[in-house]
């Protein structure tokens, strides 16, 4: 078998091998969304496997009729976009200044930056700490305690150090100077990288909800996560099929399950197409260089 030919049959096997592993993660989510659309006989009888059966629309209805469920979710818009932004502009501030080989103490910061990776203080140790700076069931508790990611932080200062150094001396001699050169030069430049992070911060954020579960008592600031787990947790729709209970029509607690999830997954996806072109290329380059 020629080389050519060997090479052809590897990479149909790779292809196919990622297929099937891009399946079994579609799977779930199908069954999920069939479910939502399904009949309530349909679900109870488990005839629902990977389409709908007896599709219909109310457990969607009892969902956005949920009117705790709707504000979680606005909430959590508004927090991914507040987290996104603060954990972006504080990651650009910390790592662009490692780039440089004259700041003092340089390697003194990487190394306390990586150890961070390895060790945490712990949960109990991390509550007392947001219970004393009086951050416990306010919005700025999902904040700031990730706002920096040690692990993106040096992707993003290796992908600057990858900017080459001539342009920096230029406008230095043309009297620019450091903040001036991060917004009118390095910022433009890593762009591939910035869209990527802040794709990662995002989906991190949204997807986060033990924080909320631990430092939030207030219902106004439960995030959609927080609520799609107390709705799996329990086993039951909790509150929405308590209020639906007395309608004949009422959706099942696995469609409304389902349809919340659904409800809670979807917005973040739609996130993926508008950075896609972003995307390849900001994963791969902050890891060329190190």
């Amino acid at each position: 078998m020629s080389h050519a030919a060997n090479s052809k049959w590897v990479d149909a096997c790779i292809i196919a091998f990622i297929s099937v592993i891009c399946l079994l993660c579609l799977l779930p989510m199908i069954h999920l969304l069939a479910l939502s659309f399904s009949s309530n006989g349909a679900i109870m009888a488990g005839k629902v496997s990977l389409y709908p059966i007896g599709f219909n629309l109310t457990a969607y209805k009892s969902v956005f009729a949920h009117a705790a469920m709707v504000r979680s979710l606005f909430f959590s818009i508004f927090l991914v976009c507040l987290f996104t932004a603060v954990a972006m502009f504080m990651t650009i501030i910390a790592a662009y200044p490692l780039t440089k080989s004259k700041l003092r103490g340089r390697n003194f910061f990487l190394f306390l930056i990586v150890l961070t990776m390895f060790f945490s203080g712990g949960i109990i140790p991390d509550y007392l700490l947001m219970r004393e700076l009086h951050l416990l069931d306010k919005i700025w508790v999902l904040v700031l305690p990730g706002a920096i990611s040690a692990f993106y932080l040096l992707i993003l200062k290796t992908f600057f150090s990858s900017i080459p150094v001539e342009l920096e001396e230029s406008a230095r001699m043309d009297g620019a100077s450091y903040f001036r050169i991060l917004w009118s030069i390095m910022l433009p430049l890593s762009l591939p990288s910035l869209a990527t992070l802040s794709l990662f911060y995002a989906v991190g954020r949204w997807n986060g909800f033990q924080d909320a579960l631990i430092y939030i008592t207030s219902q106004e600031l439960y995030p959609i996560q927080l609520k799609l787990y107390a709705l799996v947790i329990s086993g039951q729709a909790n509150d929405l099929s308590i209020m639906e209970a007395q309608n004949a029509g009422a959706p099942v607690p696995q469609s409304l399950k389902a349809a919340s999830i659904m409800f809670g997954t979807v917005p973040i996806l739609l996130v993926y197409p508008f950075i896609q072109r972003y995307f390849i290329s900001g994963a791969m380059i902050g890891a060329v260089k190190g």
